[in-house]
């Protein structure tokens, strides 16, 4: 059977299952699939742009949020700011008297972006970053992950059942075809991405 909706997917995890109690949970377990996905997953189409009045040390990060790619000052006063960490972001603060000025470095902080130095004036903030797929639910019966990599989705749920399929032999082969559907996808990336040759070496020569 064709899995293109979250009712379709719904139906094929009872199929495979071949439990019918567990059908008020089937939700469930699409829920923890998808966190293990976002936890699990970088892939190009969870790419995602966004901007911001950057005008104080710390900023809000947009709601869908995973991890960075970058973080730049645009317009006239473009800037590539570049990551530190929370001791880095501390000592730079300690050692120039928490100035102001143009931003040059960020940090997440508490699930805000801090940046240094803190802004004197307003710019304008462009983040590039991973961001969730969109959950699947009876209102939003579909996102990009479901189209491209419906296996990644129905592997994934039938391994949260394991719990209740204790010894199921079948769990095995699960989480084998999921950790290929995985693969797969990381791959795909890496096609898109450096055409398949992954990330190049520069050879410096003297």
């Amino acid at each position: 059977m064709s899995i293109t909706t979250y009712t379709e997917l719904k139906a094929a995890l009872a199929d495979w299952l071949l439990r019918d109690d567990l059908t008020a949970v089937l939700p469930t377990f699409i829920s923890l699939a998808e966190a293990d996905i976002n936890r699990r997953v970088r892939h190009w189409r969870m790419e995602k742009r966004a901007t911001t009045e950057l005008d104080s040390q710390y900023s809000a990060l947009p709601f869908d949020f995973i991890s960075p790619i970058r973080m730049s000052i645009t317009g006239n006063r473009f800037a590539e700011l570049e990551a530190v960490g929370q001791a880095e972001m501390l000592a730079l603060r300690s050692g120039n008297n928490n100035g102001s000025g143009s931003p040059q470095y960020y940090s997440i902080t508490s699930g805000e972006i801090e940046v240094y130095p803190s802004p004197a004036g307003t710019f304008t903030l462009e983040m590039a970053y991973y961001g969730r797929i969109d959950a699947l639910g009876d209102a939003n019966a579909d996102n990009w992950m479901l189209t491209y990599s419906p296996d990644v989705y129905l592997y994934g749920a039938l391994l949260q059942a394991a719990p209740y399929l204790k010894d199921d032999e079948r769990i095995g082969v699960w989480k084998g075809l999921y950790e290929e559907a995985i693969a797969g996808l990381v791959l795909e990336t890496d096609k898109a991405k450096f055409g398949g040759s992954g990330l190049r070496l520069k050879i410096r020569s003297y």
